[in-house]
């Protein structure tokens, strides 16, 4: 396997200016002597869009594909993916500097630590940043622990899915993201907890950009009907790989 780390994303109708940014941000990271990055940007359609909107970087792996989803999408990243770890990114987020660094030496010295989330910053439309005051500390998240504290707050997680890098293998062995219409970072997320450790990096990992085209501030992603239908999915899935994982 490539020293190399796959960064995915997702873009549906990408805001110009907010894909630009994102990678802007992954080219202002600085990795460790030996690694590099791939950026692999699957369009959620066919209109042809996003190629107009990436630069000429032979780094960069672009493809589209029929409508599907946000989940479906990123999933889809991984038939390109080529690197040992594979780095969320949203089309209209932003890496902090020298969250790949960071990730890298985490997993890399640790081989029982299967993934890393990080600290995230709200990012304001008026460029302020705001923090969530209830990051856990930095250091081991025992398997598990992730999934317990989203069960008994309210469903939700202590650290933010969209910070989430993963080893390969393991994104793989879980079938990438669920197939749900959305919060199938969280179940990824979630199912990773369930069967192995993972880490908290305390520095600042993410910009996550709020703005009114966000899809999590539709009125669909609340939905009375389907958001709690997710949540059990999610949960129901979370809690079988645990049992099935504690029965090895």
């Amino acid at each position: 396997m490539k020293r190399l780390v796959s960064i995915v994303t997702p873009a549906y109708k990408p805001v110009p200016e907010y894909i630009r940014a994102a990678y802007e941000s992954i080219v202002r990271q600085q990795l460790p002597p030996g690694w590099s990055w791939q950026w692999v940007v699957q369009e959620d359609g066919q209109t042809g869009d996003l190629a107009d909107l990436l630069p000429d970087d032979p780094r960069i792996s672009a493809g589209s594909g029929r409508r599907g989803g946000e989940c479906v999408t990123r999933t889809l990243c991984l038939s390109r993916a080529e690197g040992q770890y594979v780095k969320v990114l949203d089309a209209d987020d932003m890496l902090a500097p020298g969250t790949l660094a960071r990730e890298i030496e985490v997993l890399s010295n640790n081989p029982d630590i299967g993934w890393t989330t990080s600290r995230v910053l709200d990012l304001l439309p008026d460029g302020s940043t705001v923090g969530f005051e209830l990051d856990p500390p930095e250091g081991l998240l025992k398997r598990g622990a992730v999934f317990e504290h989203w069960r008994t707050h309210q469903y939700r997680a202590q650290v933010h899915p969209a910070t989430l890098c993963i080893r390969r293998n393991l994104v793989m062995a879980l079938g990438g993201w669920m197939a749900l219409p959305a919060s199938g970072d969280t179940g990824l997320l979630l199912a990773a907890d369930a069967v192995s450790d993972g880490y908290f990096i305390a520095e600042t990992g993410l910009f996550y950009r709020k703005w009114p085209g966000q899809a999590t501030n539709q009125p669909p992603h609340t939905d009375t009907v389907e958001w709690p239908a997710r949540m059990r999915i999610i949960e129901s899935r979370a809690e079988s790989l645990a049992e099935l994982w504690a029965q090895k």
